[in-house]
């Protein structure tokens, strides 16, 4: 098991690639701190957890309030007295979809980047002093390819989703003497009710079947694929793992060659 001994703190961990995470982290050994807003079906992840052996502990927190992030941190600190090892940020929102920039309200532009950086600058500023102390740390932030790409009619997400990306790099070059690889793993379409909206209107619009949208989506990557939970989740156990040990500060895209 890559991560025997070790444990990991990880928010949005409820559904989709969240889940998919935090159970391949459980699987190689992790204990989990599993932190969200909605408890009830974190709940059903953490009974997941526990049945492949591991201890999974469930925290209440919005990663935009301050002092939920510092709570739940502390609370980890008192489940696992050795620290977390691991922070995996998966939490995050789409915005606005299909509208222009100057169609875009302030505050849908502030909700989406404060949930998608100031939400992970907050649980990284939180994990941070721990980690540096035991001079051992993974941080694995989720981004995505409108982060590696711009794109019209998704301008809040993109610019939170390039946020993030300097966040990665920013940390990653303060904490490497500590022993600590922030990284950032970038997915492109995944699989899921998200990914079958996008094709449900694509089909309205463009007056085609939901088979055929998703096969224009798989034309456009280089492997005619769209990617799944566990796809990306094999990346995020890739950095959180020891075998990543020589590689901080990057972006890793999950797309089946999209952004190439």
């Amino acid at each position: 098991m890559e991560l025997k001994g070790r444990t990991a703190f990880v928010t949005g961990p409820a559904k989709g690639m969240g889940r998919a995470i935090s159970l391949m982290l459980a699987h190689e050994g992790a204990d989990l701190v599993l932190a969200g807003r909605d408890l009830a079906p974190i709940e059903a992840v953490a009974s997941e957890v526990e049945a492949l052996g591991r201890k999974a502990v469930v925290v209440g927190c919005d990663v935009t309030d301050p002092d939920q992030v510092t709570r739940a941190f502390t609370t980890a600190r008192v489940e696992f007295p050795d620290g977390v090892d691991i922070l995996a940020n998966v939490a995050g929102g789409t915005g606005p979809i299909g509208r222009s920039g100057v169609e875009t309200t302030p505050e849908e532009f502030h909700d989406i980047m404060d949930l998608n950086v100031r939400g992970c600058f907050l649980t990284m500023r939180a994990a941070l002093p721990g980690m540096m102390e035991r001079r051992y740390g993974k941080i694995v932030n989720v981004g995505g390819t409108f982060g590696l790409r711009g794109r019209a009619g998704r301008l809040s997400y993109s610019a939170s989703k390039w946020g993030l990306r300097g966040l990665t790099k920013s940390f990653a070059l303060e904490v490497g003497a500590h022993n600590i690889n922030v990284n950032c793993v970038c997915p492109g379409m995944v699989e899921g009710p998200r990914f079958e909206k996008v094709c449900a209107d694509m089909a309205k619009r463009d007056g085609i079947s939901i088979d055929e949208a998703k096969a224009r989506h798989a034309a456009d990557y280089a492997l005619k694929r769209v990617s799944t939970d566990q796809d990306v989740a094999n990346a995020v156990l890739f950095f959180a793992s020891d075998r990543s040990r020589q590689i901080t500060g990057q972006d890793l895209a999950v797309d089946g060659g999209w952004v190439i």
